[in-house]
């Protein structure tokens, strides 16, 4: 195993800087403080942006080829730190190792990609004489960086969100500024220590745990030019509210939803379903938490997942049996269990789990729940899933629509037309046949509609965020 240091340290303008170590970072299964973090203050986070500020032209200036070596020397420090990667995550974030190690190789794929596309930005050449009044003219434009950027990621994927950021930023040349989650900072500040290993132009990044109260200036500053946060809805589009003049991206969550239709493999779905719901504890935005089922499978799928959940081991996220580990806090655990008793008590059946030990909840599943309570309403983010019947298969996707989210939903079918349908009808950022929805690759373009958020992340989704069109026409006299 791999101790954690004692302190770390932030960056600023590319360099780190440790004038205190005031942010306990707390082992999420023992509750005791595995090391303590730098704390940015306001004064760090102006100055940080100014560096990002002076950055711009320098950056600008800096070759595809040069960015793409940037990225590239990431992928290979990434590999050789892995299993450092992958601990520390397990530590900070409670994360079981196996699901760590997904996240890290993750990471990695998100920087390839990004090396990739790197050298890869494309413009066009604009056919213009399109009436006489334009004869003799030619176009054609091309993406430049928007300026500086603002990231403000999340606790639960504290590598691979952040990453998501960080990775296209570098690629089409945005200095930014980076927010990592109080909560788990550790992961981005490894990030921001190789990359301090690279020639990047000074105040190309910086990385600022801080706390949220003293955090404005990520969004206000009216230097910055973009701002992307994933989090909660109520925290997002506040942001977005008091952001003034530049773009915004948010990535805010959902309560996914599943249909099983009749003709689905059972056992398959089963697999794909445990997964979906359970895996790093429940706490991801495309989490499954609504599970729709044809009512001629639905005692068989029923009887199979209550199994399967039981089956699931809690305990230590560094024991390499864990599938359920510790939720992110007391006040998200006490919340969880509070949730699942209410719904109980308003007339929903507990087919299995909902225990807690500590910070521990037992993997739970539920049906009948009322649908105007927050279990399935609201995003629940941890080991719960809602079983629910179906007959017809336009009511299942009623049902999916019946949400305040639409971030991604699943559908088991092998009837083409019936695929074709849920991605005609359900009102989603995307829509995962024949898996469940908390399936994803990191090129492919991912975010949500409704409550949801606004934008898409994805390297190539990113980019068109982080750049903007510069147009280029000539008129022949």
């Amino acid at each position: 195993m791999f101790q954690l240091k004692e302190t770390y340290p932030y960056y600023l303008a590319n360099e780190p800087q440790q004038p205190n170590a005031d942010l306990e970072v707390l082992d999420k299964y023992t509750g005791k403080v595995a090391t303590r973090v730098a704390m940015a203050d306001a004064a760090a986070i102006d100055a940080a942006i100014g560096a990002a500020v002076e950055a711009v032209e320098p950056m600008c200036k800096l070759g595809a080829y040069r960015r793409q070596a940037v990225l590239e020397h990431c992928v290979a420090r990434f590999k050789e730190r892995f299993e450092e990667l992958a601990y520390s995550l397990c530590v900070e974030g409670g994360k079981p190792i196996k699901d760590a190690r997904g996240e890290v190789s993750r990471l990695i794929d998100t920087f390839k990609i990004a090396a990739e596309d790197a050298v890869n930005l494309t413009g066009e050449v604009l056919t213009m004489d399109r009436s006489p009044r334009a004869a003799g003219y030619s176009g054609m434009w091309k993406r430049v960086p928007i300026g500086p950027c603002s990231f403000i990621s999340p606790f639960n994927f504290p590598l691979n969100l952040a990453a998501h950021k960080v990775a296209p930023a570098l690629a089409v040349g945005c200095p930014f500024v980076l927010k990592p989650a109080s909560l788990t900072p550790l992961g981005a500040i490894i990030i921001g220590e190789v990359l301090a290993e690279t020639d990047l132009p000074k105040g190309a990044f910086s990385i600022l745990p801080c706390r949220r109260d003293g955090a404005d200036l990520f969004t206000t500053d009216e230097r910055l030019k973009l701002l992307s946060f994933t989090g909660s809805p109520e925290v997002g589009w506040a942001l977005k509210a008091k952001s003034g003049k530049k773009k915004v991206v948010l990535e805010l969550g959902g309560n996914a939803a599943c249909i099983v239709d009749e003709d689905a493999n059972i056992d398959d779905a089963v697999d794909r379903l445990i997964i979906g719901a359970f895996y790093q504890s429940g706490q991801s935005c495309i989490s499954v938490q609504r599970i729709i089922v044809h009512e001629n499978i639905y005692d068989a799928i029923k009887t199979k997942l209550v199994a399967r959940t039981k089956a699931l081991k809690s305990g230590d996220p560094k024991d390499e049996d864990t599938f359920i580990g510790p939720i992110i806090s007391k006040n998200e655990a006490d919340r969880m269990e509070r949730w699942i008793k209410e719904a109980v008590g308003a007339g929903a059946t507990l087919l299995c789990g909902g225990g807690r030990t500590g910070n521990l909840i037992e993997a739970a599943l539920l049906e009948n729940v009322p649908r105007h309570l927050p279990m399935y309403a609201e995003e629940f983010f941890g080991p719960a899933a809602i079983l629910s019947k179906f007959s017809r298969f336009d009511d299942a996707l009623a049902e999916v629509n019946d949400s305040k989210f639409g971030l991604q939903a699943g559908v088991f079918t092998r009837d083409i037309y019936k695929a074709m349908k849920a991605w005609e009808t359900l009102e989603v950022g995307g829509i995962v046949i024949g898996d469940a929805p908390s399936w994803r690759v990191d090129h492919m373009p991912y975010g949500g509609v409704k409550d949801s958020g606004l934008g898409r992340e994805g390297i190539r989704y990113a980019i068109e965020d982080m750049t903007e069109i510069r147009l280029l026409v000539l008129r022949t006299p």
